[in-house]
């Protein structure tokens, strides 16, 4: 009797954590079709506001690069009604904080408010949408601004071209192929009339989604809404390109010389497929047996018994339309690269030929639910996650209640198989990353 009243109360305790991970929201379309999504959260006073526009550098024109990532500078140059440079100072004068990036798949900005703030928010976004200001004098400061970034970003940090000249080689005929922040030749050589045409085409409603999350009334939520969006035109619907790559069938090796860098670097990519695949989500878990915390496969072996590398990790690149499968490793005590890469592709073996251990699956999906609760106790990640499943999961939103789901479901065989499929020699891009002489 007792130990039936034991499993009784750790059941409980069990589908009270399952219910406490769901994230319950609300979400419609506009008549103009944005996309809403509302999620309650009374924890703390605060709401975030954000926008994602399914548009990154993946739909800029080959000879237009970095466009996408420009418009994240230009949108916060002010609008009609924001003057110049006043966008930032409304949002820190109001106990607020803002933010933007972008992908090779779509463009982000957020703001974070107190709750008490939230109409100020979802004005500032509307204005960011409906009539932002385009101009030259904006163009030319976000210009030298994007320069700079570059700079310090690519040209003058130690390894900033690292991705750059994998993505080069493992998506030839791809947009992936170049980097979100462009060529700076080709924003120069850009004019208005351009930079319009990208505005009108892609920062439109039907090509957005709303997300607000926190401490927010629901239905008065959507009234506020309707207040600042409803009157912002439809655009023209965006027909996105599809861009189908041969499989790589034969190993493509490299070297890059970098004028930053003392220590070498050796690097191993595969192209593998892209967030809407199953196998997309196994890969994440071959990351974390690989090079997920301390007791990973390779830094156990590499880092901390052999001592042939300071630094090792493996990871999942993940893009809407294929990813990328990084391993690489920098070494200790003048190891050779090659050396390091043989331990590298004897781990990557291991997985594809051996089991990996009962004890080692269950501490590999106790890591993913740690990670899945971590994301989502901050408002702008929750707001984040939940776009993404509408942008880029066939528009279900739900996907981020799916996921532990779907983590759960990976078997040991699904990891090992999923393994063998995507990361052989003949399927790779080998890149020695050296200093320059």
């Amino acid at each position: 009797m007792r130990y039936k009243f034991l499993m009784t109360i750790l059941l409980s305790g069990i589908f009270l954590v399952s219910n406490a991970q769901q994230v319950k929201f609300t979400e419609y379309n506009l008549d103009n079709g944005l996309h809403v999504i509302l999620h309650q959260d009374k924890t703390a006073p605060v709401v975030a506001v954000s926008v994602m526009y399914h548009v990154g550098s993946k739909d800029e024109n080959p000879s237009r690069t970095g466009f996408a990532h420009f418009f994240e500078h230009l949108l916060f140059e002010g609008s009609e009604n924001i003057k110049r440079g006043e966008f930032m100072k409304i949002v820190s004068s109001n106990g607020g904080e803002y933010n933007a990036n972008t992908s090779q798949d779509r463009t982000f900005y957020f703001d974070i408010f107190p709750s008490n703030q939230l109409e100020l928010g979802l004005w500032l976004e509307s204005e960011r949408m409906l009539h932002p200001k385009i101009d030259n004098a904006g163009i030319k400061v976000q210009n030298e601004v994007v320069k700079e970034e570059k700079r310090m970003r690519n040209d003058n940090k130690p390894y900033g071209k690292f991705d750059e000249k994998i993505f080069t080689h493992l998506f030839e005929g791809h947009p992936y192929s170049w980097q979100p922040i462009g060529s700076m030749a080709h924003l120069d050589a850009a004019k208005l009339d351009e930079f319009l045409a990208f505005f009108k085409k892609y920062y439109v409603p039907d090509n957005a989604v709303l997300t607000i999350a926190g401490d927010l009334d629901i239905e008065k939520t959507r009234v506020l809404v309707a207040k600042y969006f409803d009157e912002i035109p439809k655009g023209t619907p965006v027909v996105k390109s599809i861009f189908e790559l041969k499989p790589m069938t034969k190993q493509i090796v490299d070297t890059v010389y970098d004028a930053n860098i003392q220590i070498p670097a050796i690097c191993a990519a595969y192209r593998v497929p892209g967030m809407k695949s199953r196998d997309n989500k196994v890969l994440e878990m071959v990351s974390s047996i690989l090079s997920g915390g301390g007791s990973s496969r390779l830094k156990m072996k590499m880092v901390d018994d052999k001592k042939t590398a300071i630094e090792v990790a493996a990871y999942n690149y993940t893009l809407e339309d294929y990813g990328a499968y990084i391993t690489y490793a920098l070494p200790n005590n003048n190891t050779s690269l090659n050396d390091l890469l043989t331990d590298i592709d004897a781990e990557v073996v291991r997985l594809q030929t051996d089991l990996i251990s009962e004890s080692e699956f269950i501490k590999l999906q106790n890591q993913f639910e740690n990670v899945f609760v971590s994301n989502n106790t901050k408002m702008i990640n929750v707001a984040e996650n939940l776009a993404n499943g509408y942008t880029f999961q066939n528009k279900n939103t739900n996907d981020l209640n799916e996921q532990l789901t779907h983590i759960k479901s990976i078997t040991r065989e699904e990891i090992r198989d999923v393994a063998k499929k995507y990361l052989n020699k003949n399927q790779r891009v080998v890149l020695y990353y050296l200093p320059t002489k």
